[in-house]
């Protein structure tokens, strides 16, 4: 297979191009998915935009599919392709901080966990995920919400600029002032328009808060749910609560008498001094049964990002479906205890993320996320080691999702959370009356829709 001799890959080196007769071939195609295996007839490692736009014209000028990955994070694996050309923007690892202004440009091969390394050294975090090691452009595409939502936004809501190269291999740069039109697609309108090569953000004051999980019986779920439906909205907005429904994992840091049982967890993490943090805590605790463990204690932001690195590695097998909920009905309730209850891997969970508060406070118009009156973004996540429970977790997260799916109003689910077999009408509910706009921009910058190996908008 001659991939060198093409003109348009004459700037990469040797070391930077990844073919299937490369020993290091099924190390860099590898995705965070186990259950996803796709073999690319090569993959480019891009250390600048000049690299990115060469990889763009070879695969235009040779008629292969292309395919964008960052941290290779994507549930369904949308970071690769069979057959095509995968760019690799992992070398794109710059991150800098203007302490004075609050300002992260960082380059779109960073995680989540080295954008946060570089802030907390200044008492800074840009809202985003909850896993350190998701690739912060994926995230950023698709929206992004975790522990600081409620109180500064979604991720998007933070994105001052981006540096895009186009499907014509133009470089711009995207923002309020310039082309407006694609800065708005951007945000959560995911890969569909350009790679982003570079992201600039505005961050927050955040260093010491006070987090952690607290594990309740889930004899006791339909009372902390229906409790948590009622007394979300009046939580200030430094306190992230989050829910699930899952398994004690059978292994440290969690207590052996803990190990496999079924359990409602809140993930906890308030942004503020520990004292007040245990202050706001007292009316939760006073609300509702007496928990299993409470592990909430004061430590670094950067910390309560990573909590959940050791239990998730690289190559599980994942199945997951979302969908915004704006009400938890006490039907909803129901079938979640029904279905939460009964998971088939011991990893395997179902989360509310709240979605509340500042989130609230942008216009559905403002960006591409079409979702701005809704209380949650739900995940229901079949996940384990095993490589035989593969069809297991696909059946256990589609009932679980279809005996939901009718409470929730919205129609469509964070972008993110979608695997690829879920269509195109899905695709579209997830932007709702966004989507027509976000066709016209992809006929503008991507009328031949090269950028479809995605939650791929139809020019």
């Amino acid at each position: 297979m001659n991939i060198t001799s093409d003109h348009t890959l004459s700037d990469f080196s040797a070391s930077d191009i990844i073919t299937p007769e490369d020993a290091e071939y099924d190390e860099a195609r590898a995705l965070y998915n186990g259950m996803i295996d796709k073999k690319p007839r090569c993959i480019l490692r891009c250390k600048n935009q000049s690299d990115v736009k060469a990889a763009i014209a070879f695969a235009r000028s040779n008629n292969l599919l292309l395919a964008i990955r960052g941290g290779g994070h994507n549930g369904p694996g949308l970071g690769s392709c069979d057959g095509g050309v995968v760019i690799d923007l992992s070398p794109l690892k710059s991150a800098e901080v203007d302490p004075e202004r609050s300002i992260v440009r960082v380059g779109a091969g960073c995680t989540q966990g080295e954008v946060d390394a570089v802030t907390s050294k200044h008492g800074l975090a840009v809202p985003a995920g909850i896993v350190s090691s998701t690739g912060i452009a994926g995230l950023t595409l698709g929206g992004g919400h975790g522990y600081l939502t409620r109180k500064y936004g979604l991720t998007i809501d933070n994105l001052l600029q981006a540096e895009v190269v186009l499907a014509d291999g133009r470089c711009v740069t995207a923002s309020n002032g310039e082309n407006g039109d694609l800065f708005w697609a951007l945000k959560s309108g995911g890969g569909n328009f350009g790679v982003v090569t570079e992201f600039t953000f505005q961050a927050h004051p955040v260093d010491q808060v006070f987090a952690g999980p607290i594990f309740y019986d889930i004899a006791h779920a339909g009372e902390i749910m229906r409790w948590y439906r009622d007394a979300l909205a009046d939580m200030p907005r430094e306190l992230c609560v989050f829910l699930g429904l899952k398994t004690v994992p059978s292994t440290d840091p969690f207590p052996s008498d803990l190990w496999g049982r079924r359990i409602c967890a809140l993930i906890v993490c308030y942004n503020g001094p520990e004292e007040d943090g245990v202050n706001e805590m007292q009316a939760v605790h006073a609300a509702l049964p007496t928990p299993l463990m409470d592990g909430m204690a004061a430590m670094r932001f950067v910390d309560v990002q990573g909590m959940f690195d050791p239990l998730l590695p690289s190559g599980m097998q994942w199945y997951w479906k979302g969908d915004f909920v704006t009400e938890l009905t006490d039907a909803a309730i129901a079938a979640h205890i029904e279905h939460g209850g009964k998971t088939p891997s011991e990893l395997s969970l179902m989360h509310l993320y709240p979605i509340d508060g500042a989130v609230h406070e942008v216009a559905p118009e403002a960006t591409a996320w079409s979702a701005r009156n809704q209380t949650w973004s739900m995940v229901i996540a079949g996940i384990s080691p095993e490589v035989s429970d593969a069809e297991a977790l696909k059946k256990w997260a589609r009932g679980y999702w279809e005996a939901v799916h009718a409470e929730n109003t919205h129609g469509g689910a964070y972008v993110n959370f979608m695997m690829d077999d879920e269509g195109d009408a899905r695709v579209n509910a997830a932007y709702g009356e966004n989507f027509p706009r976000l066709q016209k921009i992809k006929r503008k910058y991507d009328p031949e829709n090269t950028f479809r190996v995605n939650q791929n908008i139809q020019p």
